[in-house]
């Protein structure tokens, strides 16, 4: 079974999260910042990582710039999810480390373009 690590703080977004993975096939982990991601990670490192960039404490952004150093090539696909859609933002995204970028509010076609894209088997 493929696995995905939500990383989300908020409720609502989490829950349509994880119900559409699920609906993918997909067992799901969950964290609500970057420290429960932290620990999600020292226990199962899963098929993607969906990493929300506004995080209580310290941002997706960062922790994605931490996570690449630390686990190099072992680290899986990382798709950014923001409503943070300004010129230039996806640019700054990528460069953090990210394979993916997802806008919020998440199109359902764009979300199963990108399951389909990622090609996990």
């Amino acid at each position: 079974m493929k696995t995905a690590l939500v990383v989300e703080d908020n409720p609502l977004n989490m829950e349509l999260m994880e119900d559409l993975l699920t609906i993918n096939d997909f067992m799901v982990y969950k964290a609500e910042n970057a420290e429960e991601a932290e620990k999600q990670l020292q226990i199962l490192i899963p098929d993607v990582i969906f990493l929300d960039i506004q995080l209580p404490g310290e941002d997706g952004i960062s922790l994605a710039k931490r996570l690449k150093n630390q686990y190099g090539t072992k680290l899986p696909v990382m798709v950014a999810v923001t409503a943070h859609a300004m010129p230039g933002d996806a640019e700054k995204i990528m460069e953090a480390g990210f394979n993916h970028y997802l806008a919020k509010p998440i199109n359902l076609n764009a979300f199963n373009q990108l399951l389909a894209d990622l090609q996990l088997s």
